[in-house]
Formats: C-alpha cells, sequence, structure tokens
C-alpha cells in the first residue's frame, strides 16, 4: 500500500514574553556589576539617554516638581513614577540652524551601527584616544607566570642536552596544574615511540625541579619526593609515607604504631608533621582569580531599629537628553525623525522604568528579610529562622519567581557579615517548642559540638543526634551525617586523636 503525505493543522497556547518585559527580567536578575555593563550598554546604543550625577538630578527634581512636571531620570533613591512621553507639553530650546541634518545623519550612522553590531557581535570602539588609554591599560597588567611555563624556563637552564628538550617539553605538557603528571611512563612512551627509560631519566630531573614534589604520579611520591628534597629520609615519617600511605590516609595510627614498633602517640606525631607538606606543588601558580562581591543592600543598626539601604553608587544614574527633547517639539522636524526619537525616548524611559522597578523591588525584599530576621542581625547565624520565599513574596506583593530572581547572584551586608540573599532562604528542623530552627543554624550547633568534643573520643552521628535531642532539636541521623559532609567534618573515626 503506497504511502501519502497527510496535512494536519495543531493548535497550542505558548506564552511569549515580549522583549520589554524580557529586558525587566534581565535587569532584575543581573547581579549589580552585571546590570552596570548592560546599562553601560544601553547608553551606548541609545543615543537619547545620558548619565548625570546624583547632584544634576537632584537639581533637576526639584526644578521640574516646582514646574507640575516629573523628571525623567533614573536616581534608585528617589525614583520617578511611571512616566510618558508627550512632544506636545516639552518647551522648544533655539538649536543652531544645521542641527536637524547633523541629527539625521547621526540618526542614519546609529542605525547603521546597530545593523553592523548585530551582524558582526563585535565592540564598539571608542576613539583614537580611549582606544590607546585602553590599550595601556591591557599592557600594564602583568600576566601571572602558570606553572608550565616556569618549568619549561628550568628545562632551558637545566643540564638537559639538546636531544632532551623535546622529551622534557613532552613532559611538562602533560603536568597539570596542581603539579602531577598526568600520564604514566609507558603511555608517554606509547604515543611518541620514545623508549621509556629515556622519559624516566628526563622526568627524573624535572622532579629535582621547584616546586619540590612536582611531577610527581600520585600523592605518595610527591610526599617523597618533598621529604628527600628536605633530606629527612632516615626519618618516621618517610617510612610511614613509603609503606603504610593507605592506613596513613585512613588514621589507623595503631596499625602504623605497631608495624614501626612505636608508640600511637609517636605515629600521631610523625603524622602531623606529614601534615605540613604540600599535596598540591602548583598551588602557588595556581591562577589566583578572587572573587569580588559587591554588596546589593547594606543593613545598618541605628539605635534599636535596622535601616536598608539598596547600593545605588554601582549603577549609572540616567536621565533622557533635554537636546533630544526639544528637537521633538521643533514644527519643521520631520517625520521620521521625530518617530525615530520618539522610539528612542519610549526605550529610554521604559529602561529607567525598569530600572526604578528592580531597586524597589529589590530593597522591599531586603526590608521584609530584615524584619524576619531581626535575631539573626542581633546575635548570628545560630538565630536564623527558617523562611520560604513564598512567605516573602506574600507581604512584598510579588510572585515567588519574582522574589527568587531579585535575590539570585545579589549580596546583603549585614551587621553579621557579607552573605548571599538566598542563604537567608533555608528550611527548617522542628523543635520540641514547635517553632522551626533554620538548618543552617543547626549546621552551626552540629559545628560547636565537634569543636568542643572530646578528641579522644569524638561524637559519633547518633551521639550528635542525641546532643540536639537535649537542645530540643528533633532531626535524624541521616541528616546529621548529611550536615556533617557538607561542613567537611570528617566521621568520628578519622577525628579521633590518641
Amino acid at each position: 500500500m503506497a504511502q501519502g503525505l497527510h496535512l494536519s493543522q495543531k493548535m497550542s497556547l505558548q506564552q511569549v514574553l515580549a522583549p520589554q518585559l524580557q529586558q525587566s527580567l534581565a535587569l532584575l536578575q543581573a547581579p549589580i556589576l552585571e546590570l552596570k555593563a548592560m546599562v553601560e550598554q544601553e547608553l551606548q546604543q541609545n543615543p537619547v539617554l545620558e548619565e548625570a550625577t546624583v547632584a544634576e538630578l537632584s537639581q533637576e527634581a526639584k526644578r521640574e516638581s516646582g514646574e507640575g512636571g516629573e523628571p525623567d531620570y533614573a536616581d534608585p533613591t528617589e525614583p520617578p513614577a511611571d512616566v510618558t512621553f508627550d512632544p506636545a507639553t516639552d518647551r522648544p530650546s533655539a538649536v543652531a540652524d544645521d542641527f536637524q541634518a547633523e541629527f539625521e545623519r547621526l540618526a542614519q550612522l546609529d542605525q547603521e551601527w546597530r545593523d553592523y553590531f548585530a551582524q558582526t557581535n563585535v565592540p564598539m570602539r571608542g576613539s583614537d584616544e580611549e582606544e590607546e588609554r585602553r590599550q595601556y591599560m591591557f599592557d600594564s597588567i602583568v600576566a601571572s607566570t602558570s606553572l608550565q611555563q616556569n618549568l619549561l624556563e628550568q628545562v632551558r637552564m637545566s643540564d638537559l642536552t639538546p636531544d632532551q628538550y623535546p622529551v622534557a617539553e613532552m613532559i611538562v605538557g602533560n603536568i597539570d596544574d596542581r603539579g602531577y603528571l598526568q600520564a604514566s611512563i609507558d603511555e608517554l612512551a606509547f604515543s611518541t615511540n620514545i623508549p621509556a627509560d629515556r622519559i624516566l631519566a628526563v622526568l627524573q630531573v624535572i622532579q629535582g625541579f621547584h616546586p619540590p614534589g612536582v611531577g610527581a604520579r600520585d600523592l605518595r611520591e610527591c610526599l617523597l619526593l618533598q621529604l628527600e628534597r628536605a633530606g629527612r629520609q632516615p626519618t618516621v615519617e618517610y617510612t610511614i609515607v613509603r609503606d603504610h600511605m593507605e592506613a596513613l590516609g585512613k588514621r589507623r595510627f595503631p596499625e602504623i604504631a605497631r608495624a614501626l614498633g612505636l608508640a600511637v602517640e609517636e605515629a600521631q606525631q610523625a603524622a602531623e608533621r606529614i601534615s605540613h607538606l604540600e599535596p598540591r606543588p602548583g598551588r602557588d601558580f595556581m591562577s589566583d582569580d578572587h572573587l569580588y562581591v559587591v554588596p546589593e543592600v547594606f543593613v545598618q543598626r541605628v539605635g534599636a531599629e535596622y535601616t536598608v539601604t539598596t547600593n545605588n553608587d554601582a549603577v549609572p544614574h540616567l536621565r533622557i537628553s533635554n537636546t533630544y527633547k526639544d528637537l521633538m517639539a521643533q514644527p519643521d522636524s520631520s517625520t521620521e525623525v521625530r518617530e525615530y526619537i520618539r522610539d528612542k525616548i519610549r526605550a529610554g524611559k521604559f529602561l529607567i522604568k525598569s530600572l526604578h522597578q528592580r531597586q524597589s523591588t529589590i530593597l522591599n525584599i531586603a526590608r521584609e528579610l530584615v524584619n524576619r530576621q531581626r535575631d539573626f542581625m542581633d546575635k548570628g547565624v545560630a538565630q536564623l529562622k527558617p523562611m520560604t520565599m513564598s512567605q516573602v513574596a506574600e507581604v512584598v506583593g510579588v510572585h515567588e519567581t519574582t522574589v527568587s530572581r531579585a535575590v539570585a547572584g545579589k549580596y546583603i551586608e549585614t551587621p553579621q557579615g557579607v552573605f548571599e540573599m538566598k542563604y537567608f532562604f533555608t528550611s527548617g528542623i522542628p523543635t520540641a517548642s514547635g517553632v522551626g530552627m533554620s538548618n543552617e543554624s543547626v549546621k552551626g550547633i552540629i559545628s560547636d559540638l565537634v569543636a568542643q568534643e572530646e578528641k579522644a573520643k569524638p561524637l559519633s552521628d547518633e551521639e550528635i543526634v542525641k546532643r540536639l535531642s537535649e537542645k530540643g532539636i528533633m532531626i535524624a541521623r541521616r541528616t546529621v551525617a548529611k550536615y556533617r559532609t557538607e561542613l567537611n567534618i570528617l566521621p568520628s573515626h578519622l577525628r579521633k586523636v590518641y
């Protein structure tokens, strides 16, 4: 039977977000440094937007409010209400006779630039002077030397022969950032057709380079290389690493002591000395990319109360340029020019409004957060209360997903330190009093119990459950084990000190 083609129709509902709504959500979700970059990009793309200082915005607000108008600016400390633009209400001002022609050229260039940017996705270049300053800044950045670069420099300064250089470079290329050789000698010999003994001879030279332990194939060899470099072969710790590495990893000190004819305390002291060796020789060369966070919200105590403010210094303050508003009011402006400016002003107004809504939403959420976590602000993490996003959303008057977007990647500076805002949204652990306790508070109590335990008799998970129960906290043993793992606390048999 022949197969035929059939046409069919299917109706479906699909929610599509308008571009402006997508922009509002993106602004709300963006952390403050990312938000700054987004606003600066809008400043480049929209010619009617301009940046102003807080002082200028304050003067403009006073002037326009006195005349009954609404200022066109985005100062989150005193944000405007919903703003609209009507060219008929704006006052015309005198401009040069050739300004209209100049503006039309500007509009054409702006459109051409946007089309080019959309096609190539390349950043806009500034003036030659700006480009020169930017290049000077890049040239002034001191790039850190990688471990591999450092090792190659040592290869060139070593006693290796020229015919050994390619082998050394191949070995260095297989050393990771931690300082370990990631391929075995046999694998390197098979992939390069170089005899294994020749590779091993070069590796032994590289293992004598700085930092001590570099080029090791495992942790045991790394520690042995460091002990040998320090001349500590005839020591107990060298013997332990060489012959009892597995027992050392499991902290079986009685087993090590029996094998070496030592007291348990001596074996434990030797392990303590071993712990001062470097398990990652390449640590000093690893990228030191510190993550600096900029608080989105500041909480300060003033008397008996807390004041909550948003960080407005990091976000550019925007306003609509009067030049373009005045140009709209000129009777001799062409329809195309007026329509172009009108679209740009609408987009600028919407951006200003979205920035206001973003700051207002984050501020309202932060105020409710501080209100619910007053005990935390006073006394610290132990007093953190369970709190859900739906609870805050109900009070603030927004959807739960809005709260989720508003706190994503945002940080709040409190009297107890700087925390990620989502840190305060935690589930609760039941207590005997019926008042829930946040899981972060329970983790803090577990950490304190372990810190105060008797080192020779560390608390087991079951014993921690009993201690928490005595405090009225009802929690399962598996939950304690989960929290202990999250706190990087070893099991009791590995915490025991003899």
